[in-house]
């Protein structure tokens, strides 16, 4: 039996540092020679070497269906140029070994990495803007789907670490 697809239309939040707050940071220009503070990135790449690079992407329209998450680490993304973009977002659902009973009715997963992880429920789901000179830091554990724009191609500076791809896990399809 061929299971039905449903789509949901979700109205864009418009991402600032308190709007996107339970799930990561909204990073904004500072003055050259500020010290470092809570407005900064929080970073944690302390689990292996971490990647900087300039990813080319195309084709990528605004819907998804798919969800991942990085357990180890957290990710920064921002669009060269300061254009449009779009992000699927949940807040982080990592648990303890010791917490995998049940978190709210909820059955935790072990993901073929290792780690615990609740799956997010559609609800949970929103989607942000991102516009301008910024950037996003994702929490650890922050489920996101994206970037996504409208043109035919954009390029983004992304910093996560090197195995990052590899060792993700997302959730194919987006069970809705």
């Amino acid at each position: 039996m061929e299971s039905e697809l449903t789509v949901i239309k979700l109205k864009p939040i418009e991402a600032t540092p308190e709007s996107f707050k339970e799930f990561g940071q909204v990073i904004e220009a500072s003055p050259d020679g500020e010290e470092f503070g809570p407005t900064d990135a929080q970073l944690d790449l302390s689990k292996g070497i971490p990647r900087f690079y300039i990813m080319n992407l195309q084709n990528r329209p605004l819907k998804f269906s798919t969800i991942t998450h990085h357990a180890s680490v957290t990710q920064c993304l921002g669009s060269i140029g300061g254009h449009i973009w779009y992000l699927g977002i949940a807040k982080p659902s990592l648990v303890d070994s010791e917490e995998v009973k049940n978190e709210k009715g909820k059955i935790a997963v072990q993901s073929r990495c290792g780690h615990f992880y609740v799956p997010p429920a559609i609800d949970d789901v929103h989607v942000f803007r991102i516009a301008g000179p910024k950037f996003i830091k994702l929490n650890r554990g922050t489920w996101h789907a994206g970037p996504l724009f409208k043109a035919d191609a954009m390029d983004f500076y992304n910093l996560e670490l090197s195995n990052t791809n590899v060792s993700s896990c997302a959730l194919k399809p987006f069970s809705l």
